[in-house]
């Protein structure tokens, strides 16, 4: 990760996912690069390829705004991973030495976890879970006080085992804590994570490199459980109020579908 040239990096790896073809230009003949050239970027953008060649290499650190949303249109970026190119294009403060954020449950969001009667838990600001109900780490053991949701997803093959659509869910839950930090890649919990995970998983390292960025929202989850089989339930992600990042994580089932027997189940079990 070189947080010392966000912005280029961010360009780079936008730019290779786009192809002429989704900007309507002509291909010919071998193309010795993916996605788009520079100089194309340029071209689209309307500003000069020495200008564009600058921000990549990060020896242009603060372009306007007016350039950065044009060259969100050419990289076709969505309205979350726009404002995540303008924060990476704004002026950073003056660094100094960051200590880990420490991050606490509210004690009426832990009473309610105990009475909600849902699987529900809490992850922090980094995807560690600081709090969970019984009943949530029936659905999946992995979700108890302590684990990381990053690391169990890359590194456990148990967790892996339970997300038949693994593909998807891995990608798309880096996607989201890239979103959450923000600009905050230099933060020292973000830097043990990426860096643990760079070394032990080269799936995480490929999701990482693409830079995707993913706003929170809720969405349906499909489990292979050990002891019910196949159980999808709608999972929803509310924001903590007076807190710095934290959510309630609570999982349902669709009214009518065989996930509410199998929840069931799953609660009658894990009060034995």
């Amino acid at each position: 990760m070189s947080d010392d040239n966000r912005l280029g990096d961010y360009l780079r790896a936008r730019r290779e996912q786009v192809t002429p073809d989704d900007v309507g230009l002509p291909t010919h003949g071998v193309r010795r690069v993916p996605g788009l050239r520079r100089e194309e970027v340029a071209m689209l953008a309307g500003i000069s390829a020495d200008y564009y060649l600058r921000l990549e290499q990060g020896r242009d650190r603060n372009p306007s705004v007016q350039v950065l949303e044009s060259l969100s249109g050419v990289l076709q970026l969505d309205e979350t991973a726009t404002a995540y190119l303008l924060q990476m294009g704004a002026p950073r403060p003056r660094s100094r030495a960051r200590r880990a954020r420490r991050e606490t449950v509210p004690p009426g969001i832990a009473q309610l976890l105990e009475v909600v009667g849902l699987p529900a838990f809490v992850e922090g600001r980094y995807l560690d879970l600081l709090a969970a109900n019984a009943l949530a780490t029936a659905v999946n053991p992995n979700v108890r006080v302590g684990e990381n949701r990053l690391l169990s997803i890359f590194l456990d093959p148990a967790e892996r085992a339970i997300h038949p659509d693994w593909e998807r869910t891995a990608p798309r839950l880096v996607a989201g804590f890239r979103n959450r930090i923000g600009g905050d890649v230099d933060d020292p919990r973000v830097v043990q994570l990426v860096g643990e995970l760079s070394l032990a998983s080269e799936e995480f390292r490929q999701a990482w490199a693409r830079h995707d960025v993913k706003p929170v929202q809720s969405r349906s989850i499909r489990m292979d459980h050990p002891q019910v089989g196949e159980i999808t339930l709608s999972m929803s992600k509310l924001a903590i109020e007076g807190t710095d990042g934290l959510m309630l994580v609570v999982q349902h089932p669709e009214p009518g579908t065989d996930a509410v027997e199998k929840l069931a189940l799953l609660g009658s079990l894990a009060v034995r």
